[in-house]
């Protein structure tokens, strides 16, 4: 036990304090957990005979927004290409607009990412070396 803290591991600060589960908001929400089948086919209804409200809030909160996807896209490399190769054919096919420029700098930060896992494996296996005396 730590004699620096007041507070006994496991026991509350304030055992006649609030119960989980007593608050407002729970009881409410348990209350329209009952009746959410109702307020479903009801909005539903409402939506279906054109009311504009009813439907964005079946939309807003039943369906997820959709996220921004960008497309996939092909960059003609060869095994043999350097880093710096492939850099150069992502800058290009970006700038003719083969390929847009959130996907080409998705790409290269990609790139980047590739590199610096490509100079730390090098690195370690340098050091190895050196620490095992090859």
């Amino acid at each position: 036990m730590n004699k620096n803290t007041k507070f006994l591991p496991g026991v509350s600060g304030n055992p006649k304090g609030r119960k989980p589960g007593n608050a407002t908001a729970q009881k409410l929400r348990e209350s329209i957990a009952q009746d959410l089948p109702d307020i479903l086919s009801t909005l539903t209804r409402l939506a279906k005979s054109g009311d504009v409200q009813a439907a964005k809030l079946l939309i807003d909160r039943c369906l997820p927004p959709l996220k921004a996807q960008s497309e996939a896209v092909t960059i003609n490399t060869v095994p043999d290409d350097t880093t710096a190769t492939i850099g150069r054919l992502i800058i290009d096919s970006a700038l003719k607009s083969e390929i847009p420029a959130d996907a080409a700098n998705m790409l290269l930060s990609g790139l980047a990412s590739q590199v610096r896992i490509e100079e730390y494996t090098l690195l370690e296996s340098r050091i190895s070396a050196l620490e095992s005396g090859k």
